[in-house]
């Protein structure tokens, strides 16, 4: 697969795996908390869906605080 021999694909696959973890846990976040105004909760989910690894970032450290429980 691709050239990597299968021993070696199962140390590479977690750091594949890693930075996919944030945003899709700040997706879920996003869909299950209330914000001031939707266009704030579109914004952020926009973030999170097209600009992958930094914007899963972002709302982790900054995006969670502005969320209300619903």
């Amino acid at each position: 697969m691709f050239g990597i021999p299968g021993d070696k694909l199962v140390y590479i696959l977690p750091l594949l795996i890693l930075p996919i973890l944030p945003n899709l846990w700040a997706i879920v976040h996003i869909f299950k908390r209330d914000f001031n105004t939707p266009q704030e909760k579109m914004i952020w989910l926009g973030l999170a869906v097209f600009v992958p690894v930094i914007g899963g970032l972002a709302y982790v450290f900054v995006g969670r605080k502005r969320a209300k429980r619903c």
